[in-house]
């Protein structure tokens, strides 16, 4: 009976990790703690040939819980089976040929073509219901909108994030609002109801399997991913491998690791021979035609020495652990990040605890688990930065968060002026964290407009440790280059929540004065194209303090802000909205399409609405989405060439 109870207590812990992992993005466990789960639950399954209800070794992914429209899968999506062991991988190929690739880490998706036409592409979700994101698909980078083969084909890739793309979306984010990894960005982009979010991110997506095609009979899995590549389509990178050579090539992959773009949990091995594989059938899990390797990671046993809270600029206390150094992966590392109270106390942390840590995708110091688990460890009651009050937040998922209370933190002041600096903002070049925190120290910047009056404190700021002559002129050649701006660089620098790049840029599109912009209201705001309820209440909320309205004023007196780039709105689009799709061929690229309606008084809206005048499709009989949707609402649609003759008239 005490093996039933830990049965259901493990499917209870594997199910809310699925539920968290699949349905919003949120990573509760690791991969290894799941894994570690799972393999307990299979053996006392096997041990007590007892199978739950439920059970989630008989379940792929869990119940999709969205506003998205619902698919049935034709056939089910199953996990492939998987191993850490190079010699259990080559036993099970055997003297079969094999197709060895990157184990993706993202979103698998699953893309349907009717004679050319991207018509349908649907998420995993529980492998036997998903999502329908063909919306977001059409902004995928790596899906093709059309493809030169006619009939019907269906393909299963991964959807995903480049390293660099989640650190740039996720430093734009507020800090409640980032994410812990690419894929659980990935996630949250690919099924977020707004296509324009999904184009900016830079969301990629992989081809990994053909599941069929009209008449294509091509029986070798390495000759069907090099024809997908042939079609349009980015393919997962892969090597033939026998059993002989099975090793050398893992070896070689996982040397390749660290320079990787993409984030990536193992390999992926195949048997090369298609028709051979399908009649091998599958379990009520798994495949048998493929089979997962994942890496075995090394780790380490270290002591905890302290955990640091490091404060944010929305006063988010985010955990890291800092440990004795050991060596992982060739490299030495003494922290880890343990990102909210929820984990701390999972870990039952206490200083001096005996940790243990790996590199997660080989990468990324986390804690493994805590060997002694003393649970010693207090939640700090006054912040580490100012003293201020700290409270506990819990998520609507459960998950804990520690904050400073206090308006005043000095972190949220570094925070502040961190983004007020930076490149998107008013690029500041060359102003660290480290001058900041010096400049804050030092009683010489507490609001914006102060880094345009540091002249006053020469004297000072030259006499200071690490400041010199050089060091003060190279800094105020820089301020004084960036008091030369834009008004959507000088609203996105205010650090308004929620008001990215792209939205400012929206906002000040039709609203070119400051004056303009701290009066704008709610229903002004979600007049504009792009810009919703949330946005706007943000905006709103942000002008109506007192505060924020002075500093943003004070600000702009210190500014020369560049007049609005002269528009010719005598030109036949001027006033007009348009959306483009499909590819283009008069101008280089959509972008520069864009810059031309721009420039000559139009507007351009990533999705068709009622507010759209034309659409722009050079194949304007297509049976697209956005085709469809606009002759649903008697939108013209129209060729570059009819655009043009529209914008000359």
């Amino acid at each position: 009976m005490d093996k039933i109870k830990r049965m259901k207590e493990l499917n209870e812990q594997l199910a809310k990790a699925a539920d968290a992992y699949y349905n919003t993005g949120v990573e509760i466990m690791s991969d290894h703690e799941y894994d570690e789960l799972y393999d307990e639950l299979t053996a006392l399954e096997k041990e007590t040939g007892v199978i739950l209800s439920g059970s989630r070794t008989q379940k792929v992914g869990y119940e999709v819980a969205s506003e998205l429209k619902k698919v049935r899968h034709s056939s089910k999506m199953l996990s492939l089976d998987k191993t850490k062991s190079v010699e259990e991988l080559a036993s099970w190929l055997g003297s079969n040929k094999g197709f060895l690739s990157w184990k993706l880490d993202g979103l698998t998706l699953v893309l349907t073509y009717e004679n050319g036409e991207l018509v349908q592409a649907v998420t995993r979700g529980n492998g036997e219901v998903g999502e329908d994101i063909t919306a977001n698909a059409r902004h995928i980078i790596g899906i093709p909108a059309r493809i030169p083969f006619k009939g019907r084909l269906v393909v299963r890739g991964e959807s995903l994030m480049k390293y660099a793309d989640f650190e740039r979306v996720n430093a734009q984010a507020d800090e409640g609002a980032k994410y812990k990894n690419p894929r659980n960005l990935c996630v949250g982009t690919v099924r977020n109801l707004d296509s324009k979010i999904t184009a900016e991110r830079n969301i990629n997506f992989f081809a990994f399997n053909l599941v069929s095609a009209d008449g294509y009979e091509e029986n070798s899995f390495a000759a069907r991913i090099e024809w997908l590549s042939g079609l349009g389509f980015q393919t997962v990178y892969g090597v033939p491998v026998t059993s002989t050579d099975l090793e050398e090539n893992i070896r070689t992959f996982e040397r390749n690791i660290a320079k990787n773009e993409f984030p990536s949990d193992g390999l992926v091995l195949m048997l090369d021979d298609v028709a051979y594989g399908l009649s091998l059938g599958e379990t009520s899990h798994a495949p048998r035609n493929g089979m997962a390797f994942k890496w075995r990671d090394e780790t380490a046993d270290t002591k905890l020495l302290e955990v640091e809270w490091s404060a944010s600029r929305t006063g988010l206390l985010n955990p890291v652990a800092i440990f004795e150094p050991v060596e992982l992966e060739g490299t030495t590392v003494s922290r880890a990040s343990v990102h909210n109270v929820s984990i701390v106390r999972q870990l039952r942390l206490g200083i001096g605890d005996t940790i243990t840590v790996y590199k997660a995708n080989m990468i990324i110091p986390q804690i493994l688990e805590n060997k002694t688990a003393s649970g010693s460890l207090d939640i700090p009651e006054v912040c580490p930065v100012c003293g201020g009050k700290t409270e506990i937040s819990s998520s609507d998922d459960d998950v804990m968060t520690l904050y400073c209370t206090s308006p005043d933190c000095a972190a949220k002041h570094i925070g502040k002026f961190e983004h007020f600096v930076q490149r998107d903002a008013m690029n500041i070049v060359g102003m660290s964290t480290a001058t900041i925190e010096t400049l804050i120290s030092e009683g010489f910047v507490s609001s914006f407009r102060d880094f345009y009056h540091l002249a006053d404190h020469k004297a000072k700021i030259t006499a200071l440790e690490g400041f010199g002559e050089k060091s003060y002129e190279k800094m105020q050649a820089a301020i004084d280059a960036s008091r030369h701006t834009e008004l959507s660089r000088v609203l996105y620098a205010m650090g308004i929540p929620n008001i990215g790049r792209a939205a400012s840029r929206l906002i000040c599109a039709g609203h070119t004065t400051p004056d303009e912009l701290e009066k704008l209201t709610a229903a002004e705001l979600t007049a504009i194209d792009g810009i919703g309820e949330v946005l706007a209440g943000e905006y709103e909320k942000f002008f109506a303090d007192v505060k924020n309205l002075a500093e943003f004023r004070e600000l702009v007196a210190e500014l020369d802000i560049a007049a609005p780039e002269e528009v010719n709105t005598s030109s036949g689009i001027s006033g007009k909205t348009f959306v483009i799709t499909g590819s283009v061929h008069i101008w280089k690229n959509r972008n520069e399409l864009k810059a031309y309606i721009e420039a000559n008084g139009g507007k351009v809206a990533s999705a068709v609405s009622s507010k759209t005048d034309y659409l722009i499709n050079n194949d304007s009989t297509s049976g697209s989405s956005k085709n469809k949707t606009a002759r649903s609402l008697n939108i013209p649609i129209v060729t570059e060439e009819e655009f043009r003759e529209m914008a000359e008239s």
